[in-house]
């Protein structure tokens, strides 16, 4: 906890306790107490993600191959928060996201568009305040990923 001192009146107070008490939280009134499970933020963030140009996809390389053998799966959908973890407090969340951009997209500027789409985002609807989003750019989808391998059919 931080302690500062006024140069007006020479009085000293705590930073973190007056900003609790200043900003109350709309998930806890005096009516009952909102809590928001972790799944939920990690849905909201990787869906706000994933809306932004030049994002091809979100995880490691482990996930998007599951991911993808999930796909060929009748009935299965990929899961909305592939690639995002999140950690939810009462008033706070932080999101870490894995990202995969596409070639040849600046990333310096995908990674402020999806920062301020996942903060805009989980605020919007959950009334945390994020107070971080980490951007892990661990891959480039090249034009030529989407070309299968060009083998002859050995029966035909």
């Amino acid at each position: 906890m931080s302690q500062s001192t006024s140069p007006t009146t020479g009085t000293s107070t705590s930073t973190s306790t007056a900003l609790s008490q200043a900003s109350p939280s709309a998930l806890q009134t005096g009516q009952g107490n909102t809590t928001i499970a972790d799944g939920v933020v990690q849905k909201i963030a990787g869906l706000a993600a994933r809306e932004v140009s030049g994002v091809y996809a979100l995880g490691g390389g482990a996930a998007r191959a599951f991911g993808s053998l999930r796909e060929r799966i009748p009935g299965a959908t990929q899961t909305a928060g592939q690639g995002v973890s999140v950690e939810v407090g009462e008033r706070q969340a932080a999101v870490d996201l894995d990202v995969v951009t596409e070639y040849g997209a600046p990333i310096a500027e995908i990674a402020r568009s999806v920062r301020r789409n996942v903060v805009n985002a989980v605020e919007g609807m959950t009334g945390l305040q994020v107070t971080e989003v980490n951007i892990a750019v661990n891959d480039i989808h090249l034009p030529t990923d989407d070309e299968g391998p060009q083998e002859p059919a050995r029966v035909q």
